[in-house]
């Protein structure tokens, strides 16, 4: 398994173990709490593992590897640990008939069995997955825009909440988030790798949303990686750039890069599920389970995404590693090492 770390200068933890866990509490009742009224979501719970050859689990970029297993009181049924719900959520607006502007949120827990392991990567998922009803006119540039804002404004509010009780902590995070496409950062970045544009991006502004990932850029490569069936990055939008999602990104000094925060955009239609499935030479697809009831228009248009609850409370509380606000499993060598420099993981 390929891993790297990142040993930031002389780091001391802001808070103790005993303080560091009573912090995470506070940062997840206090923004869940936010994120539900700004956007309009109910809390449901969620589902662990979903059965297998369904559509329903993500592909993430669409080469990571489920965990799988085999239920024995269903005559062995394949099985998988959900690596997110970007679908499953869609499905659900449907079947709790959730009306225009009404959403829900769910805790999701997922493993992710082919990451590497990193500062800021773990084989742990732990994420505040959201989904909400939008309407046919809703699919554009500027109501994404719009929830961005909405996102970035419980981000930041949450931020002060923290400073408030732990005065040891000092905010970071602008009053605004800058928007910028993935094809602008190309031609202001060309000898730059996507991550490298971002953190160039994040350290003049702050704070970004990085508009339009998945599809390929002049260069011929993505930006990054998306499966082709949940969020719409083929749609071409204001100024010829392509897309309807995209990332918030945020600077963050301990670790010197641009530090990724939520992934989210608008769905696809039938449509752009069909247009984004040839792309990706995954046609077969449209016969799952998932990709049915959305061609037969059994699913509302919808905007979503994953709110990263670690990462959050990583960047609130300074911590040097994702290792110190969960409990996952680490290489030796890692833990030795941040051992070594005041890093404590879980």
């Amino acid at each position: 398994m390929k891993t790297d770390l990142f040993i930031p200068a002389q780091y001391e933890p802001l808070l103790g173990l005993k303080e560091t866990e009573k912090a995470i509490r506070l940062i997840k009742e206090f923004f869940q709490i936010n994120l539900a009224f700004e956007l309009n979501l109910m809390r449901v719970t969620a589902p662990l593992f979903v059965k297998a050859g369904t559509g329903i689990n993500d592909d993430l970029s669409g080469i990571e590897r489920p965990v799988s297993f085999n239920i024995k009181a269903l005559d062995n049924m394949g099985a998988e640990i959900v690596q997110s719900l970007a679908k499953w959520k869609r499905m659900m607006l449907a079947d709790y008939g959730l009306a225009n502007g009404e959403g829900l949120y769910t805790d999701m827990n997922a493993i992710r069995s082919d990451e590497e392991l990193d500062n800021l990567h773990s084989l742990y998922v732990d994420q505040w997955d959201w989904e909400r009803v939008i309407s046919p006119e809703e699919r554009n540039l500027d109501f994404l825009k719009d929830i961005v804002r909405k996102i970035y404004d419980v981000i930041e509010r949450t931020e002060k909440y923290v400073c408030y009780h732990y005065s040891v902590i000092q905010p970071t995070l602008p009053k605004d988030i800058t928007f910028v496409h993935s094809e602008e950062l190309e031609e202001r970045y060309p000898e730059l790798a996507p991550n490298e544009r971002e953190k160039a991006i994040c350290q003049e502004h702050g704070a970004v949303f990085v508009i339009g990932i998945g599809g390929n850029l002049k260069n011929g490569t993505p930006h990054d990686g998306r499966a082709p069936d949940y969020d719409d990055w083929s749609t071409r939008t204001g100024g010829g750039y392509k897309g309807l999602n995209g990332d918030i990104l945020v600077y963050y000094p301990i670790l010197d890069c641009g530090y990724e925060l939520s992934s989210m955009g608008i769905r696809v239609d039938a449509e752009t599920l069909l247009r984004q499935l040839e792309m990706k030479g995954e046609i077969k697809r449209k016969n799952l389970l998932f990709h049915r009831r959305l061609l037969n228009g059994e699913l509302p248009l919808s905007i979503g995404g994953g709110i990263g609850q670690s990462r959050l409370c990583m960047f609130y509380l300074g911590k040097a590693h994702i290792g110190e606000i969960q409990a996952s499993i680490w290489p030796d060598d890692m833990i030795r090492k941040c051992r070594e420099n005041n890093i404590i993981l879980l």
